[in-house]
């Protein structure tokens, strides 16, 4: 895994000062900003900021959410802040998920440069991308029941969020619906995200998910997106706070169920590949089924389509993340750009263990 990526180019006491005029503004009173910090791991996407803020005798801890400055070569095309600050509270307020607290939402781009959202920042310990939770830890340390007791824990919040029943109103800011608007979405990420450089490793995936659609999709809900162990906070192998909501979209269950087994196993065989036994027994297929089976009655169908489109997903989002270190000077462009895909060698094992021998 890389080390912590660069994410940002501004200046974080100028942003102090900033946010202390525009909240002091919004609250209608005279607010202290603390001196703001970066989190030192996991988000590679939107900016995050930690502050306290005080006014009339009472302090809150902040988080401040900004789309990333053009500069930073942004993860993704656009941020829509508004939706993602939406889908909290509608977690929150309607599934009963422990989203954090949605404060204030600002569209100007003047009081920060940029759009931004403010909740209100949880407690707890969040399993590392760098180095990654499967390397050791807290998480790997747990004994199994304790890792079972997070797992179970964290399928319950993907159930909740997908058996509440939303109006139209409430999805209105996801766009359109079902895993066909979804593929055509990320198809058109793609043609965003490589730039210069097309990777054939990645259109052979595309190719392959047309070849093996779905006869029926299923049911289209409201999903998580990034739904995976490394956005939550936990206490006591508890879920207290479910982050990142910039994937959202409308569309089949299986869209974040296979993200969460796919990105387990994408973590552990960095793992094994290090040399080390990572976390076997966490995160299989059958036991994430078993229990969204248990939760919802619903049974998941066309795993092996929807694990590639996962690794297809996250191919894309690896490949932009290696160019931006690439843009900065932290690595060499490669010879061959499949090699921009870190998990290159499991797409190939799965196309392989799909596809036909030539």
């Amino acid at each position: 895994m890389p080390e912590q990526l660069r994410t940002s180019t501004r200046d974080l006491e100028e942003l102090r000062k900033r946010a202390t005029v525009w909240l002091s503004a919004r609250v209608g009173a005279t607010v202290s900003v603390s001196e703001m910090s970066r989190p030192s791991e996991n988000g590679l996407s939107s900016e995050t900021l930690f502050f306290t803020a005080t006014w009339d005798g009472r302090s809150t801890r902040c988080v401040a959410r900004l789309a990333p400055a053009v500069e930073a070569v942004p993860v993704f095309p656009s941020y829509d802040l508004r939706a993602q600050f939406h889908i909290m509270r509608l977690a929150r307020e309607k599934a009963g998920i422990p989203a954090p607290r949605a404060l204030w939402f600002e569209p100007d781009p003047g009081p920060l440069g940029t759009p931004f959202f403010v909740m209100e920042r949880a407690e707890g310990e969040v399993p590392p991308d760098v180095m990654p939770y499967t390397f050791g830890g807290w998480l790997h340390d747990a004994s199994p029941a304790d890792q079972r007791r997070l797992q179970d824990a964290t399928v319950g919040v993907v159930a909740a969020l997908h058996r509440t029943a939303f109006t139209p109103q409430d999805l209105a800011p996801f766009g359109r619906a079902g895993l066909r608007a979804h593929v055509e979405a990320q198809r058109a990420y793609y043609e965003w995200a490589h730039g210069e450089h097309r990777i054939p490793l990645l259109e052979r995936a595309f190719g392959w998910l047309e070849a093996h659609w779905p006869d029926d999709p299923g049911p289209d809900v409201l999903t998580w997106g990034d739904a995976r162990v490394g956005n939550v906070m936990y206490r006591g192998f508890d879920p207290v706070a479910v982050l990142d909501w910039e994937m959202a979209a409308v569309g089949p269950p299986e869209l974040d169920l296979s993200w969460m087994i796919f990105l387990h196993r994408f973590f552990q065989d960095i793992t094994i590949g290090a040399g080390l036994p990572g976390m076997p027994e966490f995160m299989r297929r059958e036991d994430i089924c078993a229990t969204y089976r248990e939760l919802t009655g619903y049974e998941p169908r066309d795993l092996d389509f929807y694990e590639m489109y996962a690794a297809l997903r996250h191919g894309v989002i690896m490949a932009r993340i290696w160019q931006r270190r690439i843009r900065f000077g932290e690595l060499p462009l490669p010879d061959d750009p499949d090699d921009l895909v870190l998990h290159r060698a499991t797409i190939e094992q799965l196309l392989a263990g799909y596809e036909p021998a030539s």
